[in-house]
């Protein structure tokens, strides 16, 4: 498979959002997918979704063969499949955010009160960042009393714009399937991964999410959290 020549081509490609959608799609989906599961989960006809999808495979960052989704033989001409390309390119797929971790630590420095640890001024001050943003969430979008399942989905938009590829795998879990602070956490994973727990556990307060706990659950090439909350018609 060839790089694409540039990244700059390779960001011009993702900056129409129903590309991104459909990266993001197969990206998620670790499997080949067709042209006509890529449109369904778009909401878009199968031909302008094999359009995007091309443009993406041009780009280098998929790649495109015949087979059929999820082993299963069928008669007649193979579908054509997407599914991620091994390309080099220099952008940040999956997204990291080593800013947001960086930016905690500075106001802990700041704001270190005496007698505290670094350790716990870094969960203090990352709990206090996620309380202002689920507060802004919850002013932005006036949700009123939310219940778990309204929670986990108002909560899923901003997971997705913080480059935690959230996965609903029930009306009341979301899965991530990226850390945004990956680097960092393999250097420190019980600092980051805590400063991590604590971040989604404030912006759960702050939006007031009735019901809904973020939870450590550490597991190979996902986030160590996952926000889940008891069965509710919430």
């Amino acid at each position: 498979m060839t790089a694409p020549s540039n990244s700059v081509e390779s960001l011009a490609v993702l900056g129409d959002e129903q590309r991104r959608r459909l990266f993001s799609y197969v990206r998620r989906a670790r499997r080949p997918v067709t042209r006509e599961e890529a449109a369904a989960h778009a909401g878009i006809s199968a031909k302008l979704a094999a359009f995007h999808l091309d443009k993406l495979v041009a780009a280098g960052l998929l790649r495109a063969g015949q087979e059929s989704p999820g082993g299963v033989r069928k008669v007649g001409r193979k579908p054509k499949v997407y599914e991620p390309a091994d390309a080099d390119i220099q952008i940040s797929i999956p997204d990291r955010r080593p800013d947001v971790i960086a930016e905690i630590l500075l106001d802990a420095v700041l704001d270190h009160r005496p007698g505290e640890d670094a350790r716990a001024a870094a969960l203090r001050t990352a709990r206090a960042r996620g309380e202002e943003l689920g507060a802004a969430e919850r002013a932005r979008t006036r949700p009123g009393r939310l219940g778990p399942e309204r929670s986990l989905t108002l909560s899923e938009t901003m997971l997705e714009r913080r480059g935690f590829e959230p996965e609903r795998t029930g009306p009341t879990e979301i899965r991530l399937l990226n850390c945004p602070f990956h680097p960092l956490a393999a250097r420190s994973t019980e600092l980051v991964c805590g400063m991590n727990h604590a971040y989604l556990g404030g912006f759960l307060t702050g939006l007031e999410a009735n019901g809904v706990d973020a939870v450590l659950a550490p597991r190979p090439g996902h986030c160590c959290v996952e926000l889940r909350g008891a069965t509710s018609n919430g």
